[in-house]
């Protein structure tokens, strides 16, 4: 499937953006004029049953189709978040960036008691304004109303289509390019033992102090930071 993008810059160098569930490219409002500014050509993609592209079936599997039907080959650097960096994850073996970073990425539910179900995220569907600045109380006010926005055009139907996955076994075995998992201090997906077997599969792993699991939306300048030597 083809899917929607947006671009920013006209750089020689090519960087790619991966979103989370219920987002679309509008999630990276700061992230992209950033990377332009840095000599970036930057295309960000709306997922299948996002923002402007196509609606399903869903898998995460044809989430990380659709990127290489999509998205160049051989790209300076692709980074995805959350449900993106899971899809970017499947894809890199055929993708091939120089660099991949992994924001957050869904490969597990570690810091919960009971894993779980993406079918939750289906609540969100009726979000309200409160709600999500309850949540979120470090966003700022463009981020809340681009949510309102994104989750109005996203499809809950790829939730449910994740729902009952194990996305433990989403921990890639070994990174397939020079690779950075970014973990968010105060997310809810990796606990330490997997920070641990995360950086001895050979990733590098860096942790974003006091950012929630939306890393560029709670702490945009820690974000960058994190990514020195990486963009």
């Amino acid at each position: 499937m083809q899917l929607h993008t947006q671009e920013w810059g006209t750089g020689d160098r090519v960087a790619v953006l991966v979103h989370g569930i219920m987002s679309d490219h509008r999630t990276w409002r700061r992230v992209g004029p950033a990377l332009a500014a840095r000599g970036y050509r930057v295309i960000a993609v709306d997922l299948r049953g996002h923002g402007a592209s196509p609606r399903g079936p869903y898998s995460d599997e044809l989430f990380a189709d659709d990127l290489v039907e999509t998205l160049p080959a051989g790209v300076e650097v692709a980074l995805g978040h959350s449900l993106g960096a899971m899809a970017l994850s499947l894809a890199a073996e055929r993708l091939r960036p120089r660099r991949a970073v992994y924001s957050d990425p869904a490969w597990t539910l570690g810091n919960t008691e009971r894993p779980m179900d993406p079918a939750l995220f289906v609540e969100f569907k009726r979000a309200t304004h409160q709600m999500i600045r309850g949540f979120n109380p470090r966003w700022e006010e463009a981020d809340v109303q681009i949510e309102m926005a994104t989750i109005e055009a996203w499809d809950p139907d790829t939730a449910l289509a994740l729902s009952g996955s194990d996305l433990r076994e989403r921990i890639p075995e070994r990174p397939v390019v020079p690779s950075l998992v970014q973990v968010a201090g105060e997310g809810f997906l990796f606990t330490e033992a997997d920070k641990e077997r995360v950086a001895a599969r050979g990733f590098e792993v860096r942790t974003v102090e006091g950012a929630g699991h939306t890393i560029h939306r709670d702490d945009f300048d820690g974000f960058m930071k994190s990514l020195d030597g990486w963009i």
